[in-house]
């Protein structure tokens, strides 16, 4: 069995970054690629000559990925590591020291001979331009920024700028660049993830995430509504109305893994709702209810829940709702899912998309004036297919 090498040597595509001349260099590259031995071994070198080099990431937690080695590597060529300050200094008195950008007026007042920007695609504008850019001016400092792409953010704005030439150089590497990851290990990565994923996180290619996030519904929309089938399993998947917004309840057939019924409505009392589900519930005898938590969906599951049903509360959050939404792209875009051809279910599904955030995160959502509950809850259904036995990320 082959196995990753974590602390392989520098590879090619590593070298073509390092011995480039440019001032301000921007690497898009794949996962695994190698970036962090990159710029850590960058910042060592400034420090080894005697100068002082940041190392930058979107936040203090995430600066761990640059410490660990930092540190690991300052100890292994005798540098003094101050742990509490995350500093490493050299026996020339150069320095590495690991900051954050969570406040970018916390990284004022240093002159720098060499940064590196970590993850890039998720910091703000502002922490390059008010911060780190006129720390590099008085020493005429250079910039190493690397990331995997997210959109087209300020990171990708920088990485058009590589395309002029001068000061400025940029790359895109996919992880397959890297020659100690195997091969069976990029290709399984590939089966398992949708498309737009794995494009963004393994070939390190700038996808507009602003568009359609389901593929392949038109030949997914191929079951016909039935009552329960003697020895099938069932799950249903519940997104409670808020306000103007439908409350809508999807049966799935485990067994077949196709939508067996969907119930909207709106304008209906509580009680009469949760009625509704019970009449259903009864009928199909799910194995699992998952329905959404937040706002008026919190009394109305522990009532189920103290009634007896199966219930399993879901709290959506940005991130939730992000792996649920990317569950079921991927059951779309692989044929695993049959959907009923509703013309409001699947006109919602055709026109949920994403839109990037300022801080380079993405928010899945219908577009302004549309509505999303067939989505949510096909998607709350759909999680109980693809894993029933499972606790999923956003279970309370």
């Amino acid at each position: 069995m082959q196995t990753i090498r974590i602390d392989a040597g520098p590879h090619p595509s590593q070298g073509v970054v390092h011995t480039d001349m440019a001032r301000f260099k921007v690497l898009s590259a794949g996962r695994r690629w190698g970036k962090t031995r990159l710029g850590v071994n960058e910042c060592l070198d400034v420090a080894t000559e005697g100068g002082r080099a940041w190392w930058v990431s979107p936040t203090y937690k995430t600066s761990a990925v640059g410490w660990r080695p930092l540190r690991r590597l300052g100890s292994q060529i005798g540098a003094e590591v101050r742990r509490v300050d995350r500093q490493v200094i050299l026996p020339g008195g150069g320095t590495v020291e690991v900051r954050s950008a969570d406040n970018p007026d916390s990284l004022r007042g240093e002159g720098l001979d060499f940064v590196v920007l970590d993850e890039c695609a998720f910091m703000t504008e502002s922490a390059w331009s008010e911060a780190l850019r006129p720390a590099l001016s008085d020493r005429l400092g250079k910039a190493l920024f690397i990331s995997t792409p997210k959109g087209h953010n300020f990171f990708w704005r920088l990485w058009q700028r590589g395309a002029d030439g001068g000061d400025w150089a940029s790359w895109q590497f996919p992880t397959s660049d890297n020659p100690y990851i195997p091969a069976d290990e990029i290709e399984a990565a590939r089966l398992e993830l949708p498309e737009r994923i794995f494009r963004q996180e393994y070939l390190a290619e700038f996808i507009d995430e602003s568009g359609s996030i389901f593929r392949r519904i038109t030949e997914a929309a191929t079951a016909t509504e039935t009552g329960p089938e003697p020895e099938h399993q069932y799950a249903i998947g519940v997104d409670w109305a808020k306000h103007t917004d439908f409350t809508v309840v999807t049966v799935m057939d485990i067994t077949t893994k196709s939508m067996a019924y969907m119930d909207r409505f709106n304008q209906i009392d509580y009680a009469l709702q949760t009625e509704r589900l019970k009449a259903l519930a009864e009928r199909y005898q799910p194995t699992v209810i998952i329905a959404e938590k937040n706002a008026m969906g919190d009394p109305l599951t522990e009532q189920l829940q103290r009634d007896g049903l199966p219930v399993r509360a879901f709290t959506t959050t940005n991130a939730t709702k992000a792996a649920i939404i990317d569950a079921l792209s991927l059951a779309f875009e692989r044929g695993d899912i049959s959907i009923l051809a509703d013309p409001v279910l699947v006109g919602e599904l055709q026109a949920y998309e994403a839109t990037q955030l300022p801080s380079g995160m993405s928010r899945y959502s219908a577009p302004e004036g549309l509505h999303d509950d067939c989505v949510m809850s096909l998607a709350l259904a759909w999680n109980a297919v693809a894993s029933p036995r499972e606790v999923i990320i956003g279970f309370a």
